[in-house]
């Protein structure tokens, strides 16, 4: 046999190998077929611009990826890193120093009015902070089920802590298996501090991130990254009524416990939200949406290939700014972008505080922040 063909013969059968591993390999998911609807152009209302060109960066020190940002009341500025640390900027954005540790990896934070910061954190569960930097934790599972990534939180003015866990199968370091799943692992929860009890608002949600309570405490806002859309579940109580809402019994106003779409069909893949405490929802969208990941979600065959693909050939974020302002019905009244190769990327959260907006990644080292034009912050 000559050195030609037995270089072929052991190229055909690495072929065939690589083959069989594709087709064949087992894989953590168990894709859901689902048909997204088609992208909405960048626009109209979504109009591509380079408003967010202007953003400045707060530098952290060493460390990555500062998802959520929080301001406590002398306006110092909180960011959690991948390494656990949390750490404290001054209000003018210098002397970072580490505030804390959660040995984990914090994601989600605010205050609460006792001056604890309340952190989801993807791997030790949900967490309060308070002054001093020491840890404890308030609760890891609900309704028998542990956490698997809590992701985002916002603290109602009953003290109700509302947090997502993202998903109850994968952990934040694989989070791309649960989007390629697209399996409704995610929930919305509610922790309160005086019972210590922690309930199940909205299940069967994929990859459950963002949270927002209305300034008027009427409904509180979920995202769905996997659906890329918002939900607004009703907190108000009115007029006795009792109603059924998945399998549970709740007492309370005509639309206490009910859900709908709060806005659907997002060009980008929705992260955190957050309430200006007025009248206007800032929401992040981490990246735009991705064709080719549109196209695989019908198929959960396609999928299953995908997920037994190196890390670098699977669908990643894209480089780019994005960030959208809501009003209380849903309508888009702000559109800030910038699609540069030097843009402040990943943005995962937005924070309005005392005319401007504070921004969290998960791909940048620093805080952006962002001098909201006067007509914007009224």
């Amino acid at each position: 046999m000559t050195k030609a063909r037995r270089f072929f013969l052991v190229l055909a059968s690495l072929l065939a190998v690589v083959v069989l591993y594709l087709l064949l390999w087992p894989v953590a998911i168990s894709p859901q077929a689902w048909t997204p609807p088609p992208a909405p152009p960048l626009t109209g209302q979504y109009q591509a611009n380079s408003l967010l060109a202007k953003i400045e960066r707060l530098p952290l020190g060493t460390g990555l990826g500062p998802e959520d940002v929080a301001l406590d009341v002398e306006g110092r500025i909180y960011a959690g890193l991948d390494d656990g640390r949390i750490m404290r900027l001054q209000p003018n954005g210098t002397y970072p120093e580490v505030f804390s540790n959660t040995h984990g990896r914090p994601l989600g934070l605010i205050f609460d009015p006792g001056g604890n910061l309340i952190v989801a954190d993807a791997i030790k569960g949900l967490l309060s902070i308070a002054p001093d930097g020491s840890v404890t934790v308030l609760t890891t599972e609900a309704d028998g089920v542990p956490f698997g990534c809590t992701n985002d939180l916002d603290v109602a003015a009953d003290g109700t802590i509302y947090f997502t866990d993202a998903s109850s199968k994968f952990p934040l370091s694989n989070f791309t298996a649960d989007i390629l799943e697209h399996g409704p692992n995610g929930r919305l929860l509610a922790y309160d501090p005086k019972t210590k009890a922690t309930r199940t608002i909205l299940s069967h949600l994929c990859f459950a991130n963002g949270v927002a309570v209305s300034p008027d405490q009427s409904f509180v806002l979920v995202v769905e990254t996997g659906k890329y859309r918002v939900h607004r579940v009703w907190l108000n109580k009115g007029p006795t009524e009792v109603v059924v809402v998945q399998s549970r019994t709740w007492i309370g106003g005509p639309k206490y416990g009910r859900s709908e779409i709060f806005i659907d069909n997002l060009p980008g893949f929705p992260d955190g939200i957050s309430s200006n405490g007025k009248d206007k929802f800032w929401l992040a969208l981490v990246t735009p949406r991705d064709q080719a990941l549109d196209k695989l979600l019908p198929h959960p065959f396609l999928r299953k290939i995908v997920a037994r693909l190196p890390k670098f050939l699977q669908p990643a974020p894209k480089r780019y700014s994005f960030v959208l302002g809501l009003d209380a019905n849903g309508r888009v009244i702000e559109n800030l972008q910038d699609g540069s190769p030097q843009c402040y990327a990943e943005i995962a959260n937005a924070v309005e505080r005392n005319g401007a907006l504070y921004f969290g990644s998960i791909g940048e080292s620093s805080v952006g922040r962002y001098r909201l034009p006067q007509s914007s912050s009224k």
